[in-house]
């Protein structure tokens, strides 16, 4: 029988971890501490002395060409294939655009924040500028350009930690980092019995996975207002604003948990055109609207969807 870990905080979220062997958890979760360390001491954009955040303090006056970590190169180089994989929809460089948005710290800060006033709205500086040699780390940011790691990173560290945990440990694991989920090692039988919430977090359907991995986005969640206005913090890079909040909350699957995060994060930006794009893409999600209706697409997992029997 599956045992899932305490939850404990992380890179500005809750995270756990499950195990086919209960015996497994505790080097699994000392496996899940040093690889979520690794990757905010490279990639936060909240600490000064992130690895990313000195990068950015060149880059305010000038052009920089550096040669990045191991970690901070493998990192970037997820959330460049997720802008590849979207067409720019999932564009890193909307670092400044959040921070115009009022979204320039830790999340409970901004949103403990009256009267916030945010900077000028604009769109992203383009995923196309940055260059990335993956082969030597060698990078070159463009003066102005603020990157955010984001979701993808997270997505991406969620897939990372399950190849590690299979590598290094007998058994199979369900990594949860804030609801973005990957597995590794045989899954249980009847494959991984994975819950879905609701934006107000309220368990609405339960889904099997044989190893597929799920990730969520949402308008609701990472929230906050600025400028007399309510805002989240998916930005369309398009436009620089918080994308239109036609959708409260899209569940993707995936065959990494990064490609799943790269969907629901698109379809959020793309509000009406989204299910036609995952349609068209032969993506499986569950999207929930603001109204609290329900729209699939795909071959999206079996089960009874509570929310909608109880409308």
């Amino acid at each position: 029988m599956p045992t899932a870990s305490p939850t404990f905080r992380a890179i500005g979220t809750t995270n756990c971890v499950v195990a086919t062997e209960p015996a497994q958890l505790d080097p699994a979760l000392t496996i899940m501490h040093t690889e979520l360390a690794l990757l905010d001491a490279a990639a936060s954009r909240f600490r000064a002395d992130s690895e990313l955040s000195r990068l950015h303090a060149r880059a305010a006056t000038r052009d920089v060409v550096a040669r990045v970590s191991p970690g901070l190169a493998w990192v970037l180089g997820e959330t460049l294939d997720a802008a590849c994989r979207t067409n720019g929809l999932v564009d890193p460089t909307i670092g400044a655009s959040l921070i115009a948005a009022g979204y320039d710290a830790d999340l409970g800060i901004v949103q403990a924040r009256s009267n916030a006033i945010g900077g000028r709205l604009h769109a992203a500086y383009g995923w196309q500028r940055i260059r990335l040699d993956r082969r030597t780390r060698f990078l070159t940011l463009p003066r102005g350009t603020v990157i955010d790691v984001g979701a993808i990173g997270k997505a991406a560290c969620a897939d990372r930690i399950a190849g590690r945990l299979a590598e290094r440990l007998p058994g199979g694991f369900l990594v949860d980092l804030g609801g973005d989920l990957a597995c590794g090692g045989p899954a249980p039988d009847g494959g991984w019995l994975v819950g879905v919430e609701n934006a107000a977090g309220e368990l609405v359907q339960t889904v099997a996975s044989d190893g597929q991995a799920l990730a969520t986005s949402s308008t609701a969640k990472r929230a906050w207002s600025a400028d007399g206005e309510q805002r989240h913090h998916i930005i369309d890079p398009r436009t620089g604003h918080p994308a239109a909040p036609v959708w409260r909350q899209v569940t993707c699957v995936g065959a990494t948990c990064a490609e799943a995060n790269s969907a629901s994060t698109a379809a959020i930006v793309l509000g009406t055109a989204a299910p036609a794009w995952l349609e068209q893409r032969g993506l499986s999600a569950r999207l929930e609207h603001q109204n609290g209706s329900i729209l699939r697409t795909g071959s999206w997992p079996t089960g009874i969807d509570h929310q909608e029997a109880a409308a």
